[in-house]
């Protein structure tokens, strides 16, 4: 007794095996960005009417650029995957959804390297 349906296995229609990796990187994107997003938010509030010099001190800490990096790194990768599954899903062009996959990776790239570049950069007094 097979689970597949009568058109799934006209088509040859399966599971290519590779998505577990995916769906399990976004999980532990998700999970991670939990305590990282409201110790951000938390670190916001009590720094907002803070000057430019308590602000620079608190980002420049070790812990608290640890800690922004990886929320850096999280969200965008995060965002990325989420953006991949979206095209898959929307996108019926083949061409059109690899140059938006690859688009948006490429520009999430680049975000995510000017954020931590700009937190090093306040961490390390530069």
């Amino acid at each position: 007794m097979s689970l597949r349906t009568p058109l799934g296995q006209a088509k040859c229609l399966g599971s290519a095996k590779k998505g577990f990796h995916h769906w399990w990187a976004q999980r532990v994107t998700a999970v991670a960005l939990i305590p990282l997003t409201i110790w951000f938010a938390y670190k916001v509030a009590v720094l907002s009417m803070s000057d430019y010099q308590t602000v620079s001190e608190s980002i420049g800490s070790p812990w608290s650029a640890a800690l922004i990096v990886s929320l850096i790194v999280a969200a965008f990768y995060h965002a990325a995957l989420g953006m991949q599954v979206i095209y898959e899903d929307y996108v019926s062009n083949k061409a059109v959804r690899i140059a938006a996959i690859m688009a948006t990776n490429l520009l999430l790239f680049l975000l995510a390297t000017a954020a931590t570049i700009a937190v090093l950069r306040i961490a390390l007094g530069g």
